[in-house]
């Protein structure tokens, strides 16, 4: 289950109940986004909290707000709270919120990601941590700091790693180093380029067995599910979070999810819905996202046809669906959604052969 971030008309409480319900229904995880709004570590303690068995993921704590100690702090003290349930996805978001946020320069964002990672890796560890830099030097040269390790005693040495890629580049980084990509706007049928360059990556990085890299590697598709029958009715739940990412995240000249909907053959359509957006007009962008688009990267329609659809993402290397619910839908609507997925996908709830009105009710 991927809850996003508060706006759009959910709020904070909206989230933990989905949450809680996705706990209940035996869903694998719930992960948390944050942008310039309501942050993922604060929403996670909160739902770790009210859950028993459900993971808590975070997609995507960004690198620019915080140090990788602090990071570090974060995972160790949600993963040790919830008995080692934490996933931490990372990443570097964008240059207007990295540097119109954060103050934080956005350069060289796949060299900052792997010392990153590294640093929050030997923190995690316990390692008494230095590191040479040159983005994240530890201790700060010239300074009268000494090397630190990690005060607590986490539950797990390990805790898995997540980055959230778009890019090629980034991808490649991503099989590399993590444990697992979050996708976002996957689609099936424009994925096997991307599996290749995540496959390359752990090929390089020496991770999993040589004959078959990706063992045990967790691909995340973040991928909104909306029940409507009418397709098109469906689709206009997801348009304006559609025309937010390909038209408002970023700039003009580097937006990634633009990028992302240009190599998959929709560039016209991507250059007129940053045109729209970037000139204020949000409603006409989000009409300008074509139904092909939004039929690909998302489950639309009735019960059934979600059901026929939702085996293209496991045939295309997808290990872990993250049910997105949004767009508009009140909490009863996105608790229902959850349970008609639930069947479809026979999840069989914690606590065996117990019933649970999902609803908390």
């Amino acid at each position: 289950m991927n809850l996003g971030y508060w706006g759009r008309g959910t709020t904070g409480a909206d989230q933990v109940a989905v949450a809680v319900a996705a706990d209940r229904l035996g869903y694998d995880s719930v992960w948390v986004a944050e942008a310039y709004g309501s942050d993922s570590p604060s929403m996670l303690a909160w739902i770790g909290a009210l859950t028993e068995h459900v993971g808590l993921g975070s997609a995507v704590m960004q690198i620019p707000g915080r140090t990788p100690a602090m990071t570090a702090m974060t995972a160790a003290t949600i993963d040790t709270m919830s008995g080692g349930r934490f996933r931490l996805g990372l990443g570097v978001s964008g240059p207007q919120v990295s540097e119109g946020w954060h103050g934080v320069p956005f350069r060289n964002p796949l060299g900052r990601t792997r010392d990153y990672v590294e640093i929050v890796r030997a923190a995690i560890r316990r390692d008494t941590v230095t590191h040479a830099g040159p983005h994240y030097p530890l201790p700060l040269p010239g300074g009268v700091g000494k090397p630190l390790k990690l005060s607590a005693r986490p539950v797990r040495p390990d805790v898995p790693v997540y980055l959230a890629a778009v890019g090629p580049r980034n991808l490649e980084l991503t099989g590399e180093i993590a444990d697992g990509w979050l996708a976002i706007f996957f689609s099936p049928e424009h994925a096997g380029d991307l599996l290749a360059t995540l496959e390359k990556g752990r090929r390089t990085g020496g991770r999993g067995p040589a004959e078959a890299p990706m063992e045990g590697f967790d691909v995340v598709a973040a991928t909104p599910v909306v029940l409507v029958h009418d397709v098109e009715a469906a689709a206009d739940h997801v348009r304006d979070y559609c025309a937010l990412y390909i038209g408002g995240m970023g700039s003009r000249e580097q937006n990634f999810y633009n990028q992302l909907a240009c190599r998959m053959g929709f560039e016209e359509d991507a250059a007129r819905i940053q045109d729209l957006y970037l000139a204020g007009r949000h409603r006409q962008a989000a009409a300008a996202v074509p139904l092909e688009f939004i039929d690909e990267t998302a489950l639309l329609g009735s019960p059934e046809r979600v059901a026929r659809r939702l085996g293209r993402y496991e045939a295309a290397g997808v290990t872990t669906l993250a049910v997105a619910v949004g767009g508009g839908m009140s909490r009863d609507e996105a608790l229902a959604t959850l349970r008609v997925v639930a069947g479809i996908a026979g999840l069989e709830a914690p606590g065996a052969g117990s019933t649970h009105d999902a609803s908390g009710s």
